[in-house]
């Protein structure tokens, strides 16, 4: 094999309190995607900082093409040829194309005074043309789709000669098709000789697009295996170093003779192009799947059931009654919780603590009868018991929530329903940007809720996770359900069948 474009060995590094890295390793070969795997907090983002000059190690040695350097900055590793596209994109969306891949390096004329706009322009032309993007250097940011803003990103980390590109969760907010569009240009950038670093969680693609798999676990090295020869089962369980929980399958509550209550029922539902006559209902203890493709309507209809949007015709009726649900209050008030897709912007308050988000959507109930205050005891024996009973891991409910990892994070939001003791809960992708481990946890979670009597509904666009958990699909497709699947039925060519169903 070719000398390594990237070899990190023996990395050691400490924050207050942390041992976040220990004896950590990987290696990165020419043409090669390497998948950097294990669960939030395994340390797989602090090694790539360092790569990248975002931190400093604290021990170990980094050698880019057989020599040993040091990455002080970030400038540094871009001079080494080290890039890293981030999961959230740093593209300025009033800037053109050309002027994000070369701002602060534009090419000037006359006494250097002005930017050489004709020359920044060909020179973008020049690398979209290399990377085969049919993109105008003109085009403002803002006028791109997610993905074509991520190849942008791609570009600009080529434009400094890069040969190590690192990805984080290049796919997560990405089409099918868009997905396919990023493989193809990762398959051109191995040809060319680029080494890729590919961080994901999505298993079915770390097994199609990569070559080999490091695994890290609490901060350490755990091993580097062919991806060829190892199986996804194989992979997890390095992952995790446990057992992971495997739904049972089985729709125990709706197993007798005897219909389950209905607990939500909604007919004729409409909110412009986005929801079309949406009917359907929801059973006690019942985990009603809603699968579809990229702006099919799921969350739409989540959002419309929850007075987050307001709608133009159709009725909800809870335990058989009609009710009206003008805003999230009103659904609240009935006992309809939201656990949205982006929990960052709407189902937390990152800056505050574990014990205020768990708190915040029950106040009335912890606020003493005399002046109205706060009972803060009370709210602190509610949080406590909602970090033990969903397992939270935090060092204390007063820890802020951003410091959490996004499961946990997500664990947060649903003890602040539970806490509301909402009957109907609503999750809107609730695994998504979490890790392996997690997911289980949440599974297990979710079906334990069902258990218990709760009504859930999960929108997923992960097709084998909505198979694994629901005891009915509801599918739609162009704002209209276009099917509905029982736990026997439903595979997903029947699901994928109803998804690209369109009804005239």
């Amino acid at each position: 094999m070719s000398e390594d474009l990237l070899r990190m060995e023996g990395i050691e590094k400490h924050f207050p309190g942390v041992h976040a890295l220990q004896q950590c390793r990987l290696s990165l070969a020419p043409g090669e995607v390497l998948a950097l795997v294990g669960e939030n907090g395994a340390g797989k983002s602090t090694l790539m900082k360092i790569a990248t000059g975002v931190y400093q190690k604290d021990e170990g040695t980094i050698r880019v093409h057989g020599r040993e350097v040091e990455i002080p900055n970030t400038r540094a590793a871009q001079l080494l040829g080290i890039s890293m596209i981030h999961q959230e994109l740093n593209l300025m969306p009033d800037l053109t194309i050309a002027q994000n891949i070369f701002i602060g390096r534009e090419p000037r004329r006359g006494i250097k005074l002005w930017v050489d706009e004709r020359k920044l322009n060909e020179q973008a032309q020049r690398l979209l043309d290399e990377m085969n993007l049919p993109l105008d250097p003109r085009t403002r940011v803002s006028e791109l789709t997610v993905a074509k803003q991520q190849m942008v990103e791609i570009a600009k980390a080529l434009s400094f000669q890069s040969q190590v590109l690192i990805m984080d969760e290049p796919t997560a907010a990405l089409t099918n098709a868009e997905i396919e569009e990023l493989f193809r240009i990762i398959q051109r950038l191995k040809s060319k000789g680029v080494g890729i670093v590919y961080i994901s969680h999505r298993m079915e693609e770390l097994k199609r697009i990569s070559d080999r798999i490091t695994v890290m676990r609490d901060g350490r090295y755990i091993d580097t295996v062919p991806t060829a020869s190892t199986t996804i089962d194989q992979i997890i369980a390095m992952m995790v170093g446990r057992e992971l929980y495997v739904s049972p399958q089985q729709a125990s509550a709706h197993s007798d003779t005897t219909p389950p209550a209905k607990v939500l029922e909604v007919s004729n539902l409409t909110r412009g192009n986005a929801v079309k006559d949406v009917s359907f209902h929801l059973a006690k203890g019942e985990i009603l799947g809603f699968a579809g493709l990229m702006g099919a309507g799921r969350t739409e209809v989540a959002r419309a059931i929850f007075g987050a949007d307001p709608i133009d015709a159709g009725d909800i009726r809870i335990h058989g009654s009609a009710v009206t649900i003008r805003g999230p209050h009103d659904a609240v008030k009935h006992g309809i919780g939201y656990l949205s897709e982006d929990r960052k912007r709407y189902g937390l308050m990152v800056e505050m603590d574990v014990k205020t988000n768990i708190a915040v959507a029950s106040y009335r109930s912890v606020r003493r009868r005399l002046f109205g205050w706060m009972q803060d005891g009370r709210i602190g024996q509610h949080a406590q018991h909602y970090v033990e009973a969903l397992q939270i891991k935090t060092p204390t409910i007063h820890q802020p929530v951003k410091f959490l990892s996004g499961g946990n994070q997500q664990k947060v939001v649903i003890g602040k329903w539970l806490l509301r003791d909402c009957d109907i809960l609503i999750f809107d992708e609730p695994t998504r940007g979490i890790d392996v481990g997690a997911k289980t946890e949440i599974y297990k979670l979710l079906d334990d809720l069902a258990a218990q009597g709760k009504s859930i509904i999960m929108i997923s666009s992960e097709l084998p996770e909505i198979l694994r958990m629901s005891h009915r699909i509801m599918v739609m497709c162009e704002g209209r359900i276009t099917g509905e699947l029982t736990q026997q039925e439903a595979t997903q060519e029947a699901i994928m069948r109803f998804a690209t169903m369109r009804i005239s």
